[in-house]
């Protein structure tokens, strides 16, 4: 009953519906002979499938990831803390918004580097549009929740995008005299993010985290099963972004 549950369930959820759906009206049209109906449907429901399984999403995610590693010993003059979303107006036990989930598991990486080498931690990211929190204010406030003394968090919140975290971060610590910066961002995220700040001019130490595939990674039978499009989304984000940036930058 447990194999049946979990094979039944991912096919009654989103995406899953929709593979059982476009793949049972595939085969009703290819025995109706309608094969150009039926040839589209099964196209359809297998690429959806495709884009929703781990052993797909995770090959567009490798090549993203496999040029970085983290540092044995790292050593740095500061932190560089990159965005990644917030619930702005979640409730949250000490004020309102909270990180999203790939902020917080950058966000919990910076709190022990920097309890390790007490060194500050600037935290780069603004807001999309006037008026609302910007995740520097709401990443600072919970960095200081978890033990960061207050002092040792620097928040720039003009920027809106990877390059201009870049940027604006750039002139920070041009102005503050910092020369080393550990870079701390997730690893499908850093190719973009190191090649951002080499455009604004300086150089970074790369400090990967939330890493999504690893050598010899293994896949069982559930791993074929329809889940989400969360990792195949951010894989072709990241590649669209790499793409614009080469061109528009």
């Amino acid at each position: 009953m447990f194999i049946f549950k979990k094979i039944l369930t991912p096919f009654l959820l989103p995406p899953g519906i929709f593979i059982v759906l476009l793949v049972g009206f595939g085969i009703w049209f290819l025995l109706k002979k309608q094969w150009k109906a039926g040839m589209a449907n099964l196209s359809i429901g297998i690429f959806i499938w495709l884009l929703s399984i781990s052993p797909v999403s995770h090959a567009l995610l490798s090549p993203l990831e496999a040029d970085f590693k983290i540092p044995e010993n790292p050593q740095g003059d500061v932190i560089i803390l990159l965005g990644a979303g917030i619930y702005g107006n979640a409730p949250d036990i000490s004020g309102t918004g909270v990180p999203s989930e790939d902020m917080l598991v950058r966000l919990v990486t910076v709190v022990r580097l920097q309890k390790r080498l007490n060194i500050p931690v600037i935290v780069s990211s603004g807001a999309i549009s006037k008026g609302e929190k910007t995740e520097a204010s709401i990443g600072k406030r919970f960095m200081v929740d978890l033990g960061v003394p207050d002092n040792k968090v620097i928040k720039e919140e003009k920027s809106r995008d990877t390059i201009e975290n870049a940027k604006y971060t750039a002139e920070i610590c041009e102005k503050l005299g910092y020369k080393k910066p550990l870079l701390v961002t997730s690893a499908y995220h850093m190719k973009r993010s190191v090649m951002s700040f080499e455009k604004a001019g300086m150089k970074v130490i790369p400090f990967p985290v939330q890493f999504k595939t690893w050598k010899n990674r293994k896949y069982g039978w559930e791993s074929f099963l329809p889940k989400g499009f969360e990792n195949s989304h951010r894989a072709l984000h990241e590649y669209l972004g790499l793409l614009f940036y080469k061109f528009a930058y």
